[in-house]
Order: C-alpha cells, then structure tokens, then sequence
C-alpha cells in the first residue's frame, strides 16, 4: 500500500503540512506487512499556483499510484479529484510524517468522507459541471 502524506519537509521525521494543495512535500511511504518498507518525498509543484493547486496537487499524488493520502485540510475540488482516482483520505494526527503514518497502521486515523475545509484559491481550476476532466 503507498500512502502521500503533506509535509512540510523531507523525509518521515518531517513536521506534517496542515495544508493538502500547498504543501511544500509529500512524503510517498511504501507500508508492506503493517511495516514501513520505503519513503521517498516528492516536492508539491501545486504550492506556487495562483488558483486550482488542490487539483493539481492532487494530480501529483494521483501520479505516484498512491492508495491513501493523509492530510489535516483538504478543499472540496482537490478532495473530489481523489476520489475520482479512488484515493481514500485520512485525518492526520501526530506532529510528524513517521507518527501519521503508525497511527494509520494502527488503525487510529478517521477516514474523510468529505472536504473539511474551502482551502486556498476556492472556485477555480473546474468546469461548470464540477467535476475534474481526465
């Protein structure tokens, strides 16, 4: 299972982002036998967009084949392009990376069935019908 986690640094003893589309890193963690087999952190391209950097964040995790993304605050056009891609989101807890990821292993994350928060640069970067296109 590969799971993206916001960060706002390198690596899994890096602080967690409070943000999903600006973000400065996803740390992209490799869990194989509820263990952490790999890590590897990608940086956030979305993070300097004027508008629509949810969707494109998204699109970025979308890109490694992730199964779950963590994260504290994901906006409602990011949110629905990852559920178009069938990628759970999960609540994050714990101050650090490797601690969001136990929790998860654990079992003790809540899992998002809807967008908490508008996000930064609502409104943009979808069509009319709201949906994102392929």
């Amino acid at each position: 299972m590969k799971i993206a986690i916001s960060s706002t640094g390198q690596g899994l003893d890096s602080q967690l982002s409070p943000l999903f589309g600006r973000c400065a890193f996803f740390v992209i963690v490799d869990i194989e036998n509820n263990k952490i087999k790999s890590d590897k952190t990608i940086e956030n391209k979305a993070v300097m967009q004027a508008g629509g950097a949810g969707i494109m964040a998204a699109q970025i995790v979308g890109n490694e084949k992730v199964n779950v993304v963590i994260s504290n605050a994901i906006g409602p056009r990011a949110f629905d392009v990852l559920q178009q891609l069938n990628i759970d989101v999960y609540k994050a807890q714990g101050s650090t990376v490797k601690e969001a990821v136990e929790l998860f292993i654990q079992g003790k994350l809540s899992k998002i069935n809807m967008p908490g928060t508008m996000g930064i640069g609502k409104g943009q970067g979808l069509g009319r019908r709201g949906r994102f296109n392929q």
